[in-house]
């Protein structure tokens, strides 16, 4: 794939009104997910699943492209159509999760390093091979007592920009996601400055690894306060604090930001991204790629059940439509009551 191609999918992937679905999650977390609602999570009831989520009728009205696990690019429905080909006949793009998720970093209590780089090449290869336009890599950062540390920062960002070049290398758009998690007590100006500390490390270390910056989506989590924290910022200090901090940190040749909603309430991910997108124009496609924001209310009310499978479409569609009009900064209230 050439430059200018990569550059057309990561703009399709951002492309107005539309964000990406993400259905990445590895086996110990769908187990989570399916504890919470007590079903067994077996190759049967993620297929079930998975399978009710990308057969919605109308999702690609505001979904571009889903981000899908290893096991769920191999897998296809119960009429034996691969999970690939389901999106793509939907025009929705089929990307893949490649990382092989955080492990500790020696000597440096309290924060992780993602692996997964070994046979990268031959993994973009295959995944190639299967109907990906795209991948990502998530790099997990934490805010706590004296961290994270400048170390920290820069094996995170080593990591994803090695990533990022792979994919392009191998004819696959790069989501760089840099999170910093809202797991914590600490003030909102301090994530406003980890984020800030944490995405200047990562763009320079994309630029000396010589990542085609046009040719790749950014993957960010909002500035907003920690979750412990007493005093919670409103909707508009989320988004300005945060706008301000990507226009200091993103350069403007990346086509698109798409926010994940990192442990956010569905209505309070929709709401964030909405307040950035009515500020008015930015450099870059202010978009999202979210998971449980997208999914969780329509997990609930699956519970498992085939009988429950229209119901939960139906919230499905519901939530992606809500964050599809946010990224025009035309969500309201009202669009939840219409429900």
């Amino acid at each position: 794939m050439s430059l200018k191609e990569l550059e057309t999918v990561a703009r399709a992937m951002v492309a107005k009104g539309k964000g990406i679905l993400a259905a990445d999650e590895s086996s110990g977390t769908i187990k989570r997910r399916f504890d919470s609602i007590k079903i067994e999570s077996n190759e049967d009831t993620r297929r079930a699943y998975r399978e009710m989520l990308l057969t919605t009728k109308g999702i690609e009205e505001a979904i571009s492209g889903v981000i899908l696990f290893d096991e769920t690019i191999r897998t296809a429905t119960s009429d034996g159509t691969p999970f690939p080909q389901v999106l793509s006949k939907k025009g929705i793009m089929p990307g893949i999760k490649v990382d092989k998720g955080p492990v500790d970093i020696p000597g440096f209590p309290g924060e992780v390093v993602t692996e997964g780089l070994d046979g990268l090449r031959g993994r973009v290869k295959e995944y190639k091979e299967f109907g990906a336009k795209f991948a990502k890599w998530r790099a997990v950062i934490t805010i706590g007592d004296g961290i994270p540390s400048a170390s920290c920062l820069e094996l995170n960002a080593h990591a994803l920009a090695r990533y990022a070049a792979l994919c392009q290398e191998g004819g696959l758009v790069p989501i760089v996601e840099p999170e910093v998690l809202l797991d914590g007590s600490h003030t909102i100006e301090r994530c406003e400055e980890v984020t800030e500390a944490t995405l200047k490390v990562v763009f320079s270390t994309l630029v000396d690894q010589r990542v085609y910056l046009e040719g790749m989506i950014l993957k960010p989590s909002m500035v907003v306060s920690g979750k412990d924290c007493p005093k919670q910022a409103g909707v508009e200090e989320v988004a300005e604090r945060t706008i301000r901090c990507l226009k200091r940190t993103v350069p403007s040749a990346v086509p698109g930001i798409a926010f994940l909603s990192g442990g956010q309430s569905a209505e309070s991910a929709t709401e964030h991204l909405n307040a950035m997108n009515s500020m008015g124009s930015h450099p870059w496609e202010v978009s999202f790629s979210y998971a449980r924001a997208l999914q969780d209310p329509a997990l609930k009310a699956w519970k498992g059940q085939a009988a429950n499978v229209a119901a939960a479409q139906k919230i499905f569609y519901h939530r992606a439509k809500c964050n599809g009009a946010a990224r025009y900064g035309k969500y309201n209230k009202e669009m939840e009551k219409a429900a």
